[in-house]
């Protein structure tokens, strides 16, 4: 439980963001803002593409802000600069930074923070949860007072090859172990989600046996490769684990003959959504490292990588070709559209999940007393935002009688139900969409005790 205090100014802008979120959800998209919301981007300090990056996301809808080291030098900056994008935003961004510890630490000793362990240090040398609690805690604490809100870790690659260039070399990897890097990622994750924080797997279906670097260039991992680096995928994902996943740059002609797993459909789409299940976000690997650019087109990878089932693409710049990398894109995918490349449900699909995910950041952060006491009644729904139907749980500690209604923004009831023999403990209730426009509603439950209520977005 979160015992943290907000600031008063923050709480203030945190309402502003969910109004305006709120009034943005109930505007019908434009095809262009939902690829803006698609892409994510670094860029360079103090040069023309930082005044673009500022257009891009007050007027193009851009999705997320990558910081690398030469974005962040010290907290004042870091917070003045994060607020400053934040406000521009209609959308609240994604911004993210690799804070995995150790090696890939863009917060460290040089920016006025502290040296963190390596994930190899953690898992394998030390294997201690608090240990690995403890540096997680410290981490995603930088990361709520800097106004960052997604970290691109922690990676769950598997140790297969300590001498791997890109995972191992670096003490990257938790444990050679899958359960013991399952149980050390878990962890991690624990201590950013309690504070808010959006975490990132990577990189999907594992890199750790890799004996080449997909930063320079083609990565074969057909024969180094095995099921077992699946494990702490499909262990977090049945832990309930629904932030994002990397796709990492890899070849494996066992899983797909023709495409590395950042553009193959059957890595993205039939192996991690279908049969591993997972339903949150799926972000690319940095899209031109030189595994991608080497040997796929920029427009060409851009169209396979959203086909094959990718919601968010990374680049670590915002210019191509003297143009606004977003630019670039909306215009790709737009004429892929017309052509027929690539369907618009398939940006929908993207731009539903992506809202999904943003919605907790405007809607999770509150502030809990220390010490509360434990309500009669609770409720949860979800998913939220959601389309055809959502799952409400209502939670119970003493039988009896509840009334359960949803409203509208203008207060007119929509559904009510009551409950007359409900039954202590948890009780699932479906709601339908049929009827209902696309809008803002509040589903609330009252007993005997104080009624509790929950927003609830319906996208169409």
């Amino acid at each position: 439980m979160r015992n943290y205090r907000i600031r008063p100014v923050r709480l203030f802008k945190l309402f502003v963001l969910i109004f305006i979120f709120s009034v943005n959800l109930l505007a019908e998209p434009s095809l262009a803002d939902k690829i803006g919301q698609m892409v994510m981007v670094g860029f360079s300090n103090d040069s023309p593409w930082e005044d673009t990056l500022k257009y891009d996301i007050e007027h193009r809808n851009l999705g997320g802000v990558l910081f690398f080291a030469h974005n962040l030098d010290n907290p004042t900056q870091i917070r003045t600069m994060t607020e400053s994008l934040g406000s521009l935003a209609s959308t609240p961004l994604l911004m993210a930074t690799d804070q995995e510890g150790g090696f890939v630490a863009r917060l460290d000793e040089n920016n006025g923070y502290e040296i963190t362990k390596t994930a190899y240090q953690l898992g394998t040398m030390e294997n201690n949860e608090d240990s690995t609690r403890a540096q997680a805690a410290m981490m995603a604490n930088w990361l709520v007072e800097d106004e960052i809100n997604t970290n691109l870790a922690p990676v769950v690659d598997v140790n297969v090859n300590p001498r791997s260039p890109a995972i191992g070399y670096w003490e990257r990897s938790f444990s050679a172990d899958p359960d013991t890097v399952f149980q050390h990622a878990a962890w991690f994750i624990n201590e950013f989600r309690q504070r808010d924080r959006i975490c990132t797997l990577k990189h999907f279906p594992g890199h750790g046996s890799a004996k080449d670097d997909s930063h320079l260039g083609f990565t074969d991992i057909s024969d180094t490769w095995s099921e077992a680096e699946l494990v702490p995928y499909r262990k977090l994902i049945e832990s309930g684990y629904r932030d994002m996943i990397m796709s990492g740059h890899l070849f494996n002609n066992h899983l797909d003959s023709l495409y590395p797993a950042s553009l193959s459909k059957t890595v993205l789409t039939d192996l991690l959504r279908d049969s591993l299940g997972f339903q949150g976000v799926v972000i690319s690997d940095e899209m031109f490292m030189r595994a991608i650019r080497d040997n796929y087109s920029f427009r060409e990878a851009v169209i396979l990588a959203i086909n094959a089932g990718t919601d968010i693409l990374l680049y670590s710049i915002n210019s191509y070709n003297n143009l606004s990398i977003l630019t670039k894109i909306v215009d790709i995918v737009t004429d892929a559209i017309d052509r027929g490349l690539i369907s618009e449900a398939r940006i929908d699909e993207s731009y539903q999940r992506i809202l999904t995910l943003k919605h907790r950041l405007v809607t999770s952060i509150a502030e809990v007393p220390a010490k509360a006491v434990p309500a009669n009644l609770s409720l949860s729904v979800y998913p939220n935002p959601f389309n055809i139907s959502t799952t409400i749980e209502m939670r119970v500690l003493k039988p009896e009688p509840v009334m359960l209604t949803v409203v509208d923004l203008a207060g007119r009831m929509v559904y009510s139900h009551r409950f007359e023999h409900i039954s202590a403990g948890n009780q699932r209730f479906t709601l339908q969409s049929n009827g209902l426009a696309s809008g803002i509603y509040f589903v609330s439950l009252t007993g005997s005790g104080n009624p509790v209520s929950q927003k609830i977005t319906l996208i169409k």
